[in-house]
C-alpha cells in the first residue's frame, strides 16, 4: 500500500523494516523462551533514531502521527510482538507528554525522547477497576510545591526499563469532582517506587509487565500534564487513538507474520511418494486465499482509520475502535488458519506459529477489550455516549 503512504512515512517504514530483518526478528524466540524485556530491541530502535517518532520537528523529531505508529508497530511486530509492544506504548506515552507540553515538559522528556535517550511509557491500568482503565484509584495529595502520589498499578509495559511513566490518578484538588482524575509523569527511580516481578504472561511475554507499588512518592507539580481533572480528556483524545493504532499495526504485523509462515511452507512442503507440494492441493489454495483477503481489508482499515485520525475527521474514532477490534479478530483467525495448514509442524511446543498465536490472544484481553471496543462502536453508531 505504498501509494497510500506519504514518502516520509516509507523511509521510516523501510529502515525499520532492516532493523527488524538484521536485528530484531533474530531475536524473538529468545525474548519469548526467557520472557525477557527486550532491551536489544529498544535501544537498536534508539540508535536508528526512532524513539522520536511523535515529538517535534523542533526538538529533533519526526512530527509523525497515527499512520505512521501503524505503519512502524505493523513493521517492528512482524518480526517480534514483544517489541513492538514495548515500542508502541513508548510512542504512545510520548504522545500523550507532547499534546499539552510546557517547557518544563519538553527540556525535561520531549528533547531527551528526541535524542534516542529516553524511554517513556503508560502506567493507567488497575487491579480494581480492570478493564475500566480510565477510572483510577491512585491517589493524588498536593503539599505545598508538591505532589505525594499512593496507589498500584497493573501490567505496566517496560515497567521498571522505561526512564519515566505516564501515570493516571484521581484528581487532589478539594474542589475536584467525583470523576475527576489528573495525568502526571513519574520518573524512575523516585523513592516509594517498589516493582513486583514480571508477570509471567501466555504470550507477548518480553513486555516486562509489573505492578508498579506507588507508596508516598513525592513528585514536583510541574510534572502535572495539562490541568488537574485533564485525564479523561487525555485518555480519550490521546491514549486511546495511539494505543488502540498502535496495538492493531501490532496485531496486523504479527498477522502478516503467521500468514507469511503458512505461505512459505505451503509452498515448499513435500510430498515424498508423489512429489507434489501442499501448494497442488485445491483447500488450501482456498485457504490462503481467505487469509490474504481478510489481511488486506484489516490493514486497509486500519491505514484508513489513522489517516482520519490525523486529519481530525469526526468519524475518526469509530473507524479507530473497528481498527483495533478487528485486528484482535484477525490475529486469532490467522494464526489458527495457518496453523491448521502447516499441520504438525505447526503444532508443536515453541514453534514460531505457537509463538504468534499465545502473542495474538492478548489482543482481545489488553483492556480496552474487544468486547468492550465493539459496545463502544455500537454506541457511537447509535449516537449514544462513548461511556
Amino acid at each position: 500500500m505504498d501509494e497510500f503512504l506519504p514518502e516520509s512515512i516509507v523511509k521510516l517504514r523501510d529502515l525499520t523494516r532492516e532493523l527488524t530483518e538484521a536485528e530484531i526478528s533474530p531475536r524473538a524466540a529468545q525474548v519469548d523462551k526467557n520472557a525477557c524485556w527486550p532491551q536489544h530491541s529498544m535501544y537498536t530502535l534508539a540508535d536508528a533514531g526512532l524513539l522520536g517518532l511523535h515529538v517535534p520537528k523542533r526538538f529533533g523529531g519526526h512530527e509523525q502521527g497515527l499512520l505512521a505508529l501503524a505503519v512502524i508497530g505493523e513493521t517492528i511486530a512482524n518480526g517480534c510482538s514483544s517489541s513492538a509492544l514495548c515500542y508502541a506504548m513508548h510512542c504512545v506515552g510520548t504522545a500523550v507528554i507532547t499534546a499539552k507540553a510546557t517547557p518544563y515538559h519538553e527540556d525535561k522528556y520531549l528533547k531527551p525522547i528526541a535524542d534516542n535517550q529516553h524511554i517513556t511509557t503508560l502506567a493507567l491500568s488497575e487491579l480494581g477497576t480492570g478493564a475500566h482503565f480510565y477510572v483510577p484509584q491512585t491517589k493524588l495529595q498536593l503539599q505545598e510545591n508538591e505532589f505525594i502520589v499512593n496507589g498500584k498499578k497493573q501490567f505496566v509495559t517496560n515497567g521498571n526499563h522505561a526512564n519515566s511513566y505516564v501515570i493516571s490518578t484521581v484528581a487532589s484538588s478539594q474542589k475536584a469532582e467525583e470523576g475527576d482524575f489528573s495525568c502526571l509523569m513519574v520518573d524512575q527511580g523516585s523513592e516509594g517506587i517498589i516493582w513486583d516481578e514480571p508477570w509471567q504472561g501466555f504470550g507477548m511475554r518480553g513486555n516486562s509487565s509489573r505492578a508498579m507499588q506507588l507508596n508516598n512518592v513525592h513528585v514536583p507539580t510541574e510534572n502535572l500534564l495539562g490541568e488537574e481533572g485533564d485525564q479523561i480528556w487525555y485518555t480519550f483524545e490521546v491514549v486511546a487513538p495511539y494505543f488502540l493504532i498502535a496495538m492493531a499495526g501490532t496485531y496486523i504485523g504479527l498477522a502478516q507474520s503467521a500468514l507469511d509462515i503458512a505461505t512459505n511452507h505451503i509452498k515448499n512442503r513435500h510430498y515424498s511418494h508423489s512429489g507434489e507440494t501442499l501448494a497442488d492441493v485445491p483447500t488450501l489454495q482456498y485457504r490462503l486465499a481467505e487469509m490474504h483477503i481478510a489481511l488486506q481489508k484489516s490493514r486497509g482499515l486500519l491505514y484508513r482509520a489513522a489517516y482520519m485520525g490525523d486529519i481530525g475527521d469526526n468519524q475518526a474514532t469509530k473507524m479507530i475502535l473497528m481498527a483495533k477490534a478487528d485486528a484482535a479478530d484477525l490475529a486469532v483467525n490467522i494464526c489458527n488458519e495457518a496453523m491448521t495448514c502447516c499441520g504438525g509442524s505447526a503444532y508443536r511446543e515453541n514453534s514460531d506459529l505457537t509463538r504468534l498465536l499465545r502473542d495474538a490472544r492478548a489482543g482481545h484481553i489488553m483492556s480496552p477489550t474487544t468486547d468492550l471496543l465493539k459496545i463502544w462502536c455500537g454506541r457511537l453508531l447509535l449516537d449514544l455516549p462513548l461511556i
